[in-house]
């Protein structure tokens, strides 16, 4: 192990940060975090040598049950604009999602 559990979010948002930096806003990437859909990153972040295969099951897990938490440590180095731009775009999915979760 060379991360601990608690430093994961911090060592994820260093390596993906650059995903939102300077106003870069993807809905298409949005919606595939809110739709529970990691596994580029998770393949990014178990071939980077920083987590063990457990933590990055820890982290899949996670991510799956909670996708904003990804979601905001992706967001840490964001600017505000950008933050409120992507967190928007989240709120709109979520706003979509409800009705299906309602009558799915």
């Amino acid at each position: 192990m060379i991360a601990t559990t608690g430093d994961s979010h911090s060592y994820v948002s260093a390596m993906f940060s650059d995903e939102f930096v300077d106003g870069g806003v993807d809905n298409d990437l949005i919606e595939q975090i809110h739709r529970g859909e990691f596994g580029e990153w998770l393949f990014a972040v178990g071939g980077s040598g920083l987590f063990t295969n457990a933590e990055v099951a820890i982290m899949e897990r996670e991510w799956q049950q909670n996708p904003r938490a990804f979601f905001d440590a992706l967001l840490a180095e964001a600017d505000e604009i950008t933050t409120k731009r992507c967190n928007l775009v989240w709120e709109s999915l979520d706003r979509v999602a409800e009705p299906v979760a309602v009558f799915g």
